[in-house]
């Protein structure tokens, strides 16, 4: 029996299939840890505001069949699967196995839902993410072939994608663009997709995703802390 297809937005007939994203999050009480200093206490708000509004942005994509979110987190679970994602439990539980193991779980939950459907993980913290961005990001990946979008520093990865049929072979944390890129993976060069680019970690990344224009989860909480 087919795997049945995961709640959200409908495959439709169109002849070729639309991407299949998969999102981490952690348990709130560990995300964003460097954020401390500049948040305080509103710091888990802040996470989940930038998972939330990363989730809205990538539903609104009109190339993304479905968005799969990897949390343990029943906040997060509750916040995203209202807006439309798809939860998969943490299965090995991140705060264990690590970023990769729990991308590479959510990974092949994609493929039973969508195995005809490309795939790519996506990071959960671009608040300032756009819907046409993610288009012309998703669109460039070259046909059969593994490929990442570099981030705004240019050391880490935002965004690692692979053909349907081929492992995502993840290879997420410090210096994540080099490893990708000895893996095979081809580096999308794009100038024009800032908002796919801009990760936060720190109150600098913020302020630059800020200016950007970040979606109205973001916006709300940050409104506290300035």
């Amino acid at each position: 029996m087919p795997a049945p297809s995961p709640p959200g937005r409908g495959g439709g007939a169109a002849a070729v299939p639309r991407w299949s994203l998969v999102l981490p999050v952690k348990p709130l009480a560990l995300a964003k840890s460097r954020l401390g200093p500049f948040a305080g206490p509103r710091r888990a708000e802040l996470a989940l505001a930038f998972a939330l509004d990363t989730v809205r942005a990538a539903l609104d994509c009109p190339l993304v069949g479905r968005v799969l979110v990897v949390t343990g987190d029943s906040v997060v679970a509750a916040g995203v699967a209202a807006l439309g994602a798809t939860v998969v439990g943490d299965e090995p539980d991140g705060r264990r196995g690590g970023l990769n193991p729990a991308l590479a779980h959510g990974a092949a939950r994609a493929r039973l839902f969508a195995p005809h459907a490309p795939l790519a993980t996506l990071s959960a913290d671009l608040p300032a993410l756009r819907a046409a961005e993610l288009a012309r990001v998703l669109a460039s990946v070259p046909p059969g072939r593994r490929a990442f979008l570099a981030d705004t520093p240019g050391t880490g990865t935002t965004l690692l994608a692979c053909p349907p049929g081929r492992a995502l072979r993840p290879a997420f944390g410090p210096g994540s663009r080099d490893r990708h890129a000895a893996g095979g993976a081809r580096e999308l060069p794009l100038p024009d997709v800032p908002s796919v680019r801009r990760d936060v970690d720190t109150g600098a990344d913020l302020a630059e995703a800020l200016v950007l224009g970040v979606g109205p989860h973001t916006a709300a909480v940050a409104a506290t802390l300035v």
